[in-house]
Order: C-alpha cells, then sequence, then structure tokens
C-alpha cells in the first residue's frame, strides 16, 4: 500500500520477573482452531501461507482495563473469534498501569517481545523503534470515515510525517461529584472551575469532606493539571512547537491550583496513585475528582448505595475555554522487531470493524475514534439501564467533543512524551499548591525544563 496522506487534513518499577500469579491470572492463551487464515483477510495485509504452514502467534500487551468487562469480551470473545479465524493463537498479557513504561522499555532495550503495546497516552519517543502506522489509518477510514482529529493529534509527527501508533479509542475524562452534598449545601452542579473552588470550600467547611484532585506524580494527576492549564489558557507548547509555558495564564492557573488544595482539599492527594480517587470517591471520603467513568460503572456493578449519589457533569468553564484532557488515550504500537506485523496490523483493523461490540463491552468507558463505527452511540448513553438516573452517562456526549490531547494546541511529540512522563506539570503544580515553591518560581522551573527537553528532541530532528 503506498503511503497514506494524513488521514484527518502512563510509575512503580516492576520486578523483571513480571510473572506475578497476578499477571500469570491475567494472561489468556487462545489457541485457535479454526482453518481460515491471514491471506482470507485485507488485501493489505496479505500474508502467503502453505496448507501446512504450522499456526501463527500473535502477541498483544495491554493493561488491566478498569472496566473487568471489557477485558473479559476482548480475551474470552473477540480474541478468541479473530484467532479461530485467521489460525492464529493469540496470547495477550494484562498489566497494571505503572508497569506500561518499564515494560516497553524493557522490550526496546531487548528488541523483542509483544507484537502489538498498547499505551495509555502517545508515546512518540518510541516513534523510531515502531513501524509507519499510517498504512491501518488508511484502510481504516477507507471502510469507516476520518479518524477524530484527537487520535492524529496523538499519533502522528508533522515533523517527520509518520503515524508513530495507531488509536482505537479515548476515555472521556467527565467531573465525578457527590450530588448530594452539593445539593445540601445549596449549590448547583458545578459548571465552572470557580464554582467548584466555592462549593468545595462550603463542603468541606461544613461536612469536613473534602474534593480529590491528585498533586502526585501519577496518570490522573497529569491529565487533571493538564485540563486545569488549557481552561485557563496555559499550555506548555504552541501550535507550531515553541515551548509557551511561562505565561500569565499558566501563573493563574497554579495559583488556582494552590487554593483549591489549600482551601478544600488534604495532603493525601500527594501520594496518590492512579486509582485513590475512584477508592476515595466509593468510600465516601471526597466530594468531586475528576476521572473516567470506571468509579459509577464499580458502584452499579458491586451495587453500592453511594452510585446514586455520584453524578458526571461536562469540562469546566474557564476563564479561557471549556476544555478536558482525553482520560486515557489508547494507543497501539507495532514494533519494528515484532514477530508477526502482518498479523498485528490486521488485527488492529478488524478490532475497528467490531469497535462497537468493545464500546459495549466496555460500558461506554472505550469511545471510538472512528465515529461511524458506533452509529447508535448517543441513543445509547442516553438511556442506560444499569444507570440511576438512567440517562447518568449522557453527559459524555458532549464531553468527548470537548476532549484534547496531550500536547494541544500542537501534536503530541517526543518532546511533550518526556514532559508528561516524567511529571513535569504535576512537580509544577505541587511544588506551588505546597509551597514548596512561589507559584512564579515553580512555573520559571517547570518552564526551563520544559526548555531543555524540547532542545533535545529538536536536535534528534524530532520535533
Amino acid at each position: 500500500m503506498a503511503k497514506t496522506a494524513h488521514p484527518g487534513g502512563p510509575d512503580t518499577v516492576v520486578a523483571a520477573s513480571s510473572k506475578t500469579k497476578t499477571n500469570s491470572g491475567r494472561r489468556r492463551f487462545i489457541r485457535a482452531t479454526g482453518a481460515a487464515g491471514l491471506a482470507a483477510g485485507l488485501g493489505p495485509f496479505v500474508i502467503t501461507r502453505h496448507a501446512r504452514a504450522a499456526k501463527r502467534t500473535l502477541k498483544v500487551l495491554q493493561w488491566n482495563h478498569f472496566v473487568p468487562g471489557y477485558d473479559k469480551w476482548f480475551d474470552d470473545t473477540y480474541v478468541k473469534e479473530w484467532g479461530q479465524k485467521n489460525d492464529t493463537e493469540v496470547v495477550v498479557d494484562h498489566v497494571g498501569i505503572p508497569a506500561l513504561a518499564t515494560r516497553a522499555a524493557a522490550e526496546v532495550s531487548a528488541q523483542k517481545g509483544h507484537d502489538l503495546f498498547m499505551f495509555l497516552s502517545p508515546p512518540p519517543v518510541y516513534e523510531e523503534q515502531v513501524i509507519d502506522h499510517g498504512e491501518i489509518y488508511e484502510e481504516c477510514q477507507r471502510k469507516h470515515g476520518k479518524p477524530v482529529e484527537l487520535a492524529i493529534k496523538s499519533t502522528y509527527n508533522p515533523k517527520t510525517k509518520k503515524y508513530f501508533a495507531f488509536s482505537d479509542s479515548f476515555v472521556p475524562d467527565p467531573i465525578n461529584f457527590r450530588k448530594d452534598l452539593w445539593d445540601e449545601a445549596g449549590m448547583k452542579p458545578p459548571d465552572t472551575w470557580m464554582d467548584l473552588l466555592a462549593a468545595g470550600r462550603k463542603i468541606k467547611s461544613s461536612r469536613g469532606i473534602p474534593i480529590g484532585v491528585g498533586l502526585s506524580a501519577e496518570l490522573d494527576t497529569a491529565m487533571a493539571m493538564r485540563t486545569i492549564l488549557y481552561a485557563f489558557g496555559g499550555s506548555v507548547q504552541d501550535e507550531r512547537h515553541a515551548v509557551v509555558l511561562n505565561s500569565k495564564n499558566t501563573l493563574e492557573a497554579v495559583k488556582f491550583v494552590k487554593a483549591l488544595y489549600q482551601e478544600t482539599m488534604t495532603p493525601e492527594v500527594m501520594a496518590w496513585d492512579p486509582s485513590s480517587n475512584n477508592r476515595a470517591m466509593l468510600a465516601g471520603k471526597i466530594s468531586l475528582c475528576l476521572n473516567a467513568i470506571s468509579i459509577t460503572r464499580e458502584a452499579e456493578n458491586k451495587n453500592l448505595a453511594i452510585g446514586r449519589d455520584i453524578w458526571l457533569t461536562q469540562a469546566l468553564q474557564g476563564p479561557a475555554r471549556r476544555i478536558a484532557l482525553e482520560h486515557v488515550m489508547d494507543c497501539y504500537v507495532i514494533w519494528k522487531f515484532a514477530e508477526n506485523i502482518a498479523g498485528a496490523k490486521k488485527f488492529l483493523v478488524d478490532y475497528i470493524d467490531n469497535f462497537r461490540q468493545g464500546f459495549l463491552g466496555s460500558e461506554f468507558y472505550n469511545f471510538p475514534c472512528f465515529l461511524s463505527t458506533v452509529p447508535d452511540l448517543q441513543k445509547l448513553i442516553a438511556n442506560d439501564q444499569k444507570a440511576a438516573p438512567h440517562d447518568k452517562y449522557k453527559v459524555l456526549g458532549a464531553l468527548m467533543n470537548q476532549a484534547t490531547n496531550v500536547g494541544y494546541p500542537g501534536y503530541a511529540n517526543a518532546a511533550i512524551d518526556e514532559i508528561f512522563n516524567t511529571w513535569v506539570l504535576n512537580t509544577m503544580f505541587a511544588k506551588a499548591a505546597t509551597g514548596d515553591e512561589t507559584p512564579e518560581n515553580a512555573v520559571r522551573i517547570a518552564d526551563a525544563t520544559c526548555k531543555r527537553i524540547f532542545a533535545k528532541w529538536r536536535e534528534k530532528g524530532m520535533v
């Protein structure tokens, strides 16, 4: 296939022996028995196979999904059926979020590992280690129309003209709040960041229940801080990928987070991990957090009474704009050293063909990057019989269009990736919030760090 044009215009170190009881229990071995081979698939991904050739293997690594129903569908239904149709043994390994970064680094170092590796944020630092995924986008676009801009901004490098990953889906990041506490305080559901601050003060003062927005070295904090930064008009880079962090807008965002922490939160948020906000909200220990719908889904699936009190709302309006980060961005890469590149390509294309079932399996957690694959999405999220009220998830329809990418307003790039995964912004906000640095100095330090990182990657020709 000819090289495609532009289709549209997340740490704890894991021990070297990762086959713990938990991970081995999560591994799925699907032994295919069907006779159909990859040659029966898409033209661009044809593999010539002799009749008596040995069965192929496809190795996939992805995270332990926060909605267990998705892993059950993916491992036990979709992967099994795909393997049977394509005469392929598919091995799926699941790891926790903190292990993704260390596993990726280990595989690149060894030049050996999985054929498909899924990240939860854009991985442009590995651009030189992966294939160009443009033809996968091209084939999916031919069948399903253009992907959402969010997918392209998260996986394409306009400098090198290469697609360093392929994104099948993203996860909206709504505000999860305790409606009962908001009602008791006589407050309307939060619509602006200043609403949140005012209600947070009142609820903490009257009930002793704080707001829970992370300020630690972890994924959810990275997303929440960028959401606030962008809403206040700040950003790490501009559209031309020049560092612009040190600005009045960024300073105002940092001062806001300092007030939010000191007036509405507790020091616990300084040591949170990616599931801390889930646990705190379901235990009734916080009044609000930024999180995907894994919180409300767990409450529903476990019949927790508090689930009826946790409501969702769209991105909050800031001084500059109403905007949100995606909660996670599913980005698959096919390593150049993968043993089954052709099979990995076909697996992704076929997965997009079946994405509606993935959307349902995830219980509305994974949203499609190719919107036509779930044509009834708005109808589904507007009336979910498991939810209370039944239209609880309708707000995701607006939020999916408010979600932006890591690197906004530019593209994700290697410098942005390093800044994201070394927690530069998390540290900037946390240092100012605790008073370890003045807001002004915290911004200056972070800006200098960003400029050094950008200079390194520009020298390598990646930005």
